[in-house]
């Protein structure tokens, strides 16, 4: 039995399906209030799963809020994990690593690499998701992939919305700031296609309802999608672009709450 294996029946479905959807609430969101609004649009809108800063407390409350829909915690802090886990969440991930570029924080193979083998040790049988940043030249970026998925990483997520510099309106522009993303899923579901080594990819970082089928294209198995839905303020507004998220991928949107 894998470690996949043990996740809910339903996302287990989603992966085989190559239909997931990941809401994500922002590594560095600890606003319960905030969290919680996301939790709710995921769960009416048909998410598979809730991305949330590692937080016990955060664990509880999203999956109450999205109707028990399987919650993944961020963090580049393994120690971190444990509690979280204790609380309920099903995977734990390492990255992205967006909210620390602004800061001037890069995290290059090696250190992403430690995490890894420090998060597995910690956690010998939990899922656990790993991101390669996109600050990597792509060629390092397929190295690390197959690399980590032999310190132990169950999934690939790839990112790159923050070095995106789209200069259109409408589609164009959406297709332009998802661009980085989808090119590293493309490059890491080949690189791991080649090594013959089968693990989920994510595409996350600049997606949006248009891009999204274009990501399952290049490769990837799920997408995460986070400022599309964490950044607006109405409520109905982010259930109404989770719907549409959901629908982009080809599946019916089933509520949970």
């Amino acid at each position: 039995m894998t470690r996949l294996q043990q996740l809910p029946a339903a996302l287990q479905q989603s992966l085989v399906e190559r239909r997931t959807l990941k809401v994500i609430a922002g590594l560095m969101n600890f606003d319960a209030a905030s969290v919680a609004r996301v939790a709710r649009a995921a769960g009416h809108g048909g998410a598979d799963l809730i991305d949330v800063a590692c937080d016990p407390e955060l664990v509880k409350l999203a999956i109450e809020a999205s109707g028990g829909v399987p919650v993944c915690v961020s963090s580049v802090e393994p120690e971190l994990f444990p509690a979280a886990v204790a609380a309920g969440a099903v995977m734990v991930e390492i990255g992205n690593f967006d909210a620390f570029y602004p800061q001037g924080r890069l995290f290059g193979a090696d250190e992403v690499l430690a995490l890894t083998r420090q998060t597995r040790a910690l956690l010998p049988d939990v899922v656990l998701s790993v991101t390669v940043p996109h600050v990597l030249p792509m060629d390092q970026q397929e190295q690390l992939a197959v690399d980590l998925v032999a310190a132990g990483a169950d999934l690939i997520q790839t990112e790159g919305g923050t070095s995106a510099k789209p200069f259109s309106a409408g589609s164009l522009g959406l297709i332009e700031k998802a661009a980085p993303t989808l090119a590293a899923a493309h490059s890491i579901s080949a690189a791991l296609k080649a090594a013959d080594v089968a693990v989920p990819v994510l595409c996350a970082s600049g997606l949006s309802s248009v891009t999204l089928p274009m990501a399952i294209a290049a490769g990837a198995t799920g997408v995460g999608v986070g400022s599309a839905v964490n950044r607006l303020s109405d409520e109905l507004a982010m259930v109404a672009v989770v719907r549409g998220l959901r629908e982009a991928l080809g599946r019916a949107v089933t509520s949970r709450v």
